[in-house]
């Protein structure tokens, strides 16, 4: 155990998995231009029947880094009912809080789960799409890219939407309303502005944003039969952070993740009602929240009814993915990089510490994108 402990915390370690995690997905995201120019225009199902193993070969690897070489534990908290009937069986649209740097990645660890994995997506900054791998993946397979213009932003949900709702096979939606994470400096502003509209005084989360939900909706209404409120946790006095450089390090974090099925049927159709229904998603949200933070529970003081939670099993499948990468990937990368290290020339050496600093810089971005200080400015923004 204490070998493996110093294996997780190594450098160089670190350092292979960024080399296969990176490579794999400059490969995985040729393979999806050259599908989405060849075959989506001829075959536009057949497409994305392909894209969704070329997504989850991608996605699971860092769901790998989560459940296998971190341990880490997803408490979660659905009507068991409901989960057999529906989940991973229907298109799905999800609201989430936006609170922890690894938010998005619990939301994978699920997702895996009831296999719908390789057509997670969400809304995401239109600048992200231009990001070696994941933003040209996240592009081929079709996320909802924003300006931040809300005349551009419409014309485009209701084109994305439109697609979305086209795919053959389950498909989960993230939005999440908040805008962006939740931090003290964003959090006095959506409290200043809340109080100024007459809106709920949220103590954990940051006002919802409520036009995307509201243009969204009118254009799924009909055609994604459920909303997912999705409520996610961790122990305020752990200590470990739910951080992704923890993860990496193989230190194992707990997560609670609560998931209401509501029928879109129940939302009200008429604009402003929808908007205030999902204020009052997030004033039920913020006492689930406070309730945890509290006792480490959701149920206990929040009003809301008891679910019991439980845990699955891990899949084999990310683990034996990440592996066929590795194999595939550091055998001819590892082979030509101790080549140019060992060559015995300033040139060649030079050439191979260029390249094992370029993955090295990639891997410590990506972790940085993650972090809640690195956040945008969006919250801070005069909110809509």
């Amino acid at each position: 155990m204490l070998y493996l402990n110093i294996l997780k915390q190594s450098t160089i370690v670190h350092l292979c998995f960024a080399i296969s995690y990176f490579t794999s997905g400059i490969l995985l995201s040729f393979i999806q231009a050259a599908l989405f120019f060849g075959l989506k225009p001829f075959n536009k199902r057949l497409f994305r029947k392909i894209n969704y193993y070329l997504s989850y070969s991608f996605y699971c690897q860092l769901v790998f880094m989560s459940e296998w070489w971190s341990g880490t534990k997803l408490s979660i908290y659905v009507k068991k009912d409901e989960y057999d009937k529906y989940y991973g069986k229907e298109h799905g649209y999800l609201i989430m809080n936006h609170s922890y740097e690894v938010d998005w990645l619990m939301g994978w660890h699920f997702c895996d789960g009831i296999q719908v994995l390789g057509n997670c997506k969400a809304y995401a900054k239109k600048s992200i799409k231009y990001l070696p791998p994941i933003g040209w993946i996240w592009k081929f397979s079709e996320f909802v890219f924003l300006e931040r213009s809300f005349e551009k932003d419409k014309e485009i949900i209701k084109e994305q939407i439109s697609e979305i709702c086209d795919y053959p096979d389950p498909v989960w939606l993230l939005l999440t309303p908040e805008g962006t994470r939740f931090t003290k400096t964003k959090h006095e502003a959506s409290l200043k502005f809340a109080k100024e509209k007459n809106l709920p005084l949220l103590k954990h989360h940051l006002t919802p944003r409520t036009r995307g939900f509201t243009t969204s909706l009118q254009y799924f209404r009909g055609k994604i039969p459920a909303i997912y409120n999705i409520q996610l946790a961790f122990e305020k006095d752990s200590k470990v952070p739910p951080t992704l450089t923890t993860m990496l390090y193989g230190k194992p974090v707990h997560a609670h993740l609560y998931i209401e099925r509501i029928p879109v049927d129940s939302i009200p159709e008429d604009e402003a009602e929808a908007a205030k229904w999902l204020h009052d998603i997030f004033v039920i949200k913020d006492k689930m929240q406070d309730s945890f933070l509290n006792t480490g529970d959701f149920f206990l003081e929040s009003g809301v009814e008891r679910v019991e939670s439980f845990q699955r099993p891990n899949r084999i499948y990310s683990l034996l993915n990440t592996l066929g990468w590795a194999v595939v990937t550091l055998t001819p990368m590892l082979y030509y990089l101790l080549g140019l290290l060992f060559s015995g020339k300033l040139l060649y050496f030079s050439i191979g510490g260029a390249i094992l600093l370029a993955f090295y810089i990639l891997l410590q971005k990506s972790i940085g994108m993650s972090k809640i200080s690195q956040g945008s400015s969006y919250g801070t923004e005069k909110t809509k």
